[in-house]
């Protein structure tokens, strides 16, 4: 019984931060529909996860377009500098864009 509180705790902290995608310095790239582009503003992450995206062309003042994004949670297929990436949810969560 006590797993299930744990549980149910943690899916409500997850619905909570990861709920519209918008934030007060800008939107989350998961929360931009198909298509959409924006200008990425900030990444809410340490060191390493922005050493990673920016290894892969994901850097502030990039412009990013949103290709594809699956139901529930998914990955997201993203087009940055003419790279065409798959990002997962949580990642793109914590890249906050400035809607174009």
């Amino acid at each position: 019984m006590k797993f299930d509180q744990i549980t149910v705790n943690m899916l409500r902290h997850i619905h909570h931060r990861h709920g519209a995608g918008k934030r007060a310095n800008g939107v989350s790239l998961s929360g931009l529909e198909d298509g959409q582009t924006g200008v990425i503003v900030s990444v809410m992450g340490g060191k390493m996860l922005t050493k990673r995206l920016a290894d892969l062309g994901i850097t502030t003042g990039k412009e990013v377009k949103v290709i594809r994004k699956t139901l529930f949670s998914g990955p997201v297929q993203v087009e940055v500098a003419g790279s065409k990436l798959v990002i997962g949810w949580g990642l793109a969560y914590k890249i906050m864009v400035e809607v174009r």
